[in-house]
């Protein structure tokens, strides 16, 4: 399964044969639940996960406060970038990652993955697109933390939600919302509202239905 998996979600690690055979020798398949912590925030990494289903959210704790800020999502065919990065260093992680929706994920023990990038320089290659790619999602955080006004940012958020998930009703709360952006869930109610009156969403008994998340 593991490398039917690799075939199908990580196809530039596949084109290497002795890379994926030692992946499926050293990997093994987990499932996760919604709202399961798969990295914790200050503790060392472990393992290095791919998705092969399902999401991913990582998030950026505020110590003193408690607050968190989305940061980025990962979805199949994707890694946490940050947890390879922490591990290369040897340092604690500095950001949380939480299963998003139930999911299936390949398990790298770290210690290996380590081996792995010293051995194949496919492996590096991936990890360096990877790092790009969220990069330039990061960069997007900024922009909207930054320069946005606190609707139009709540707006980018929800369209990406329902991009990810391909479907214009996202079964969530205004309290979660909250915790993914930082913010309040007063002020995000008052805001959803307000999207509401500009006819960019529907909001729903547990629900919000989005107009157009093209």
């Amino acid at each position: 399964m593991i490398s039917e998996a690799i075939d199908r979600y990580f196809p530039r690690l596949a084109t290497m044969p002795e890379l994926k055979k030692e992946l499926v020798e050293i990997s093994q398949i987990h499932r996760f639940e919604a709202g399961t912590v798969i990295l914790k925030q200050g503790s060392y990494i472990k393992v290095i996960p791919l998705l092969i289903s399902g999401l991913a959210k990582v998030f950026k704790e505020e110590p003193e406060e408690g607050n968190e800020v989305l940061l980025y999502y990962i979805k199949p065919g994707e890694s946490c970038v940050m947890s390879v990065t922490t591990l290369v260093k040897n340092q604690t992680s500095q950001v949380k990652a939480v299963i998003e929706e139930d999911s299936e994920v390949v398990i790298i023990p770290a210690e290996q993955a380590l081996a792995i990038a010293k051995k194949y320089p496919k492996w590096n290659e991936f990890i360096y697109d990877l790092f790009n790619l969220k990069f330039e999602e990061l960069l997007q955080v900024i922009e909207i933390l930054t320069f946005s006004k606190k609707d139009k940012r709540l707006l980018e958020y929800l369209k990406k939600e329902a991009k990810l998930k391909e479907r214009r009703i996202l079964h969530t709360t205004h309290q979660q919302i909250a915790y993914d952006l930082g913010s309040s869930r007063e002020v995000i109610s008052r805001l959803l509202k307000k999207l509401e009156q500009e006819g960019f969403i529907h909001l729903k008994q547990g629900a919000i239905e989005i107009v157009d998340y093209t």
